[in-house]
């Protein structure tokens, strides 16, 4: 059995390695296929139908993107559409309240990595974050991330950024990390605002070569993405995967 080791303030102040974010951007912004290929093509609104699900799948094979990102009652369509073409399909849990149990945490992760997702992507416990019982984050998180990795798939943490404060941002980022997480996260796309180059630096900067940062939520254009590229970010989550790539010459 693991041990969570509680978080000190000089945790946050360690240099844990550095991530060459220009040289990132300029070699993902040097052909939409590199663009394409960090790009989760999202679909996760409450009313979104069997047929949106299915276009999303097709762009997701024609362009190549990194995942496809649905909600769960979609997953086994996904699963079923993406077999066999080397791209995951992503699905999120907790979400997008981050209020769920950890039994329901546990539970989301190990039925749909069952049914075949390879990537989750869950939000962090927004309220008990803010209350500073940075204990339950963390435990929330780890119970996440053990059942994701023990199933073959990685966990990227949703933080809402929009929600926090700076402390609570840091905070955010460096318990989840700890925990287990293979990227932390800045949105959901359903809170006050979205991702900000600010906020993605900042989570980078606490990230170091840890793990990966994923920039989402109001990324609309190639303008956005390549500010979020160039201020850490390594994975994008947006919804308007296909124009995004088509400025740069795909069709």
């Amino acid at each position: 059995m693991s041990v969570i080791t509680p978080i000190r303030d000089e945790d946050l102040e360690f240099d844990h390695g550095s991530f060459d974010a220009p040289a990132f951007a300029n070699q993902t912004l040097g052909s939409w296929q590199a663009l394409a290929g960090i790009i989760d093509h999202t679909l996760l609104k409450p009313d979104a139908t069997l047929p949106q699900v299915e276009s999303l799948c097709d762009e997701t094979v024609r362009y190549r993107f990194a995942c496809a990102m649905v909600n769960p009652v979609w997953a086994s369509t996904a699963v079923g559409m993406l077999q066999g073409t080397g791209i995951p399909v992503g699905v999120v849990i907790g979400f997008p309240l981050g209020a769920s149990l950890v039994s329901t945490l546990r539970q989301e992760a190990a039925a749909l990595s069952r049914l075949g997702a390879r990537e989750l992507d869950m939000v962090i416990p927004i309220g008990q974050l803010k209350s500073g019982n940075h204990h339950a984050v963390e435990h929330a998180v780890h119970a996440a991330a053990t059942v994701a990795h023990h199933q073959g798939a990685i966990l990227k943490v949703i933080l809402e950024t929009a929600l926090l404060t700076v402390e609570e941002k840091l905070r955010g980022a460096e318990l989840a990390i700890q925990a287990g997480a293979d990227f932390i996260k800045t949105s959901t796309g359903f809170a006050s605002g979205g991702a900000t180059a600010a906020d993605v630096a900042l989570m980078r900067g606490v990230a170091g070569g840890r793990c990966g940062v994923k920039a989402s939520g109001g990324i609309r254009t190639l303008a956005d993405v390549r500010a979020m590229l160039e201020a850490g970010a390594n994975r994008i989550g947006a919804s308007a995967s296909v124009a995004i790539v088509r400025e740069i010459g795909a069709e």
